[in-house]
């Protein structure tokens, strides 16, 4: 019998990801001027008010207060209306140095015995179901997204939209696991305010259906099949949105997991990524894992695969890894035996990660809206700029963890 999953997004101005945003912000400063740097960042939002608080052993100073309004500006908090302005918004720092107790557990004479910055379990996912080898629901819930802030930031086919918004997609799987339609899709979005309530949300309704689903089936052809006249749309149903971003709730570091990773498919450690430098194993050893399992998904090994792995703090060697083939394995071996062979292909010590995915560079801000998986790799510039005068302009590759760059190994391995 046929049945329903489910998985939602967010957007860049919703208040979680305003937070995770700036906290990512000032990780990519640190480590632009310090790549040695140790820096756990944590945000909060609410109306007119930004406080960041957390630990940083840092070479570097950096002027955090210009660098998170750098950032509320970007995402589009630039109207005195919002209740949340990049520019007359308070910002309280009550970041502090980082703990002896735990730096003592990371840092080694040799830095291949780097310790894990933290005990617990990381997951990786991947499935073929999509091109990128993520899950569909939550694919087509960033597509929304992403696609609803173009429109935002081009301000002509729709002119009223705020940079707060939520998606959510439901989709309709066969029996034997394959996407077969859309059944339902939820988009809130903050908007200015209208005159009248009923012409307002007949309006957004109009605009989002004859106007942004289009667009998704034109940027998207691969999608454009589950799209059918029988899909449930639900736009802005609690009414007005107006009040919104951190005036509406309250916006934290960390709160969106499950929109950073799989949408709620496999499964999750518990560990947030924003405002952590790849010494903390809940960031790195994720990256890890969802690498490890995009290149055995694309090297043929199963149509479905999760990774787990595990580390107590301050030891370099996990003390687990394991894989999952949820029964789509495509070799004649146990789950167990999946799990030796990847062990001998990918070193997971925390050093070998850093040194293996590029960690230590500034390449953080993309990753802190519309998820941390399933994005494209790409190299880029920035610049960066100190209180003191002093620039840097370092090019650096995003995305690391999405490149299929194992598959041949992982071909050879298992003699495919």
């Amino acid at each position: 019998m046929s049945y329903l999953f489910t998985s939602e997004s967010v957007s860049e101005g919703h208040p979680d990801k305003i937070a995770d945003q700036i906290s990512d912000a000032l990780i990519d400063n640190f480590l632009a001027f310090d790549s040695e740097s140790k820096v756990a960042c944590e945000t909060l939002v609410t109306t007119g008010q930004v406080i960041l608080a957390g630990e940083v052993k840092s070479k570097t100073y950096l002027d955090v207060q210009q660098i998170a309004r750098d950032v509320i500006r970007k995402i589009g908090y630039t109207k005195s209306e919002y209740m949340f302005e990049a520019n007359s918004c308070g910002i309280l720092s009550a970041i502090h140095e980082q703990s002896q107790d735990i730096n003592q557990g990371v840092d080694r004479t040799t830095k291949e015995e780097q310790g894990a910055g933290d005990q617990g379990m990381m997951f990786g996912y991947a499935t073929n179901e999509t091109e990128n080898y993520m899950p569909l629901a939550l694919d087509l819930s960033h597509a929304l997204l992403i696609e609803l802030a173009n429109l935002r930031r081009e301000n002509a086919e729709i002119t009223y939209l705020r940079p707060d918004a939520k998606s959510q997609v439901t989709l309709e799987y066969s029996d034997d696991n394959k996407p077969q339609r859309i059944d339902a899709i939820v988009i809130s979005t903050q908007h200015d305010d209208f005159d009248e309530e009923a012409t307002m949300l007949a309006k957004i309704k109009s605009d989002l259906v004859s106007i942004l689903i289009p667009r998704i089936k034109a940027k998207y052809p691969q999608y454009a099949h589950l799209f059918n006249d029988q899909i449930t749309y639900h736009i802005n149903p609690t009414g007005k949105f107006v009040i919104g971003g951190p005036h509406g709730d309250t916006g934290l570091t960390g709160r969106k997991i499950i929109v950073d990773t799989y949408g709620g498919k496999g499964a999750h450690g518990g560990g947030a990524f924003s405002g952590k430098d790849p010494s903390k194993v809940d960031r790195s050893a994720a990256y890890a894992t969802r690498h490890i399992a995009k290149n055995l998904v694309a090297a043929g090994i199963a149509d479905e695969i999760l990774v787990q792995v595990s580390y107590a703090i301050g030891v370099a060697k996990p003390t687990s890894i394991n894989v999952v083939t949820y029964g789509t394995s495509k070799v004649n071996l146990t789950d167990g035996e999946i799990s030796k062979k990847v062990e001998s292909i990918f070193d997971m010590r925390p050093y070998f990660i850093e040194q293996r995915l590029k960690l230590r560079n500034p390449i953080y801000s993309e990753t802190a809206a519309y998820g941390h998986m399933g994005r494209k790799p790409e190299t880029v510039t920035k610049i960066f700029r100190t209180p003191n005068g002093d620039e840097k302009t370092v090019t650096v590759e995003l995305f690391t963890w999405e490149k299929l760059d194992f598959v041949d190994k992982v071909k050879a391995e298992f003699g495919l």
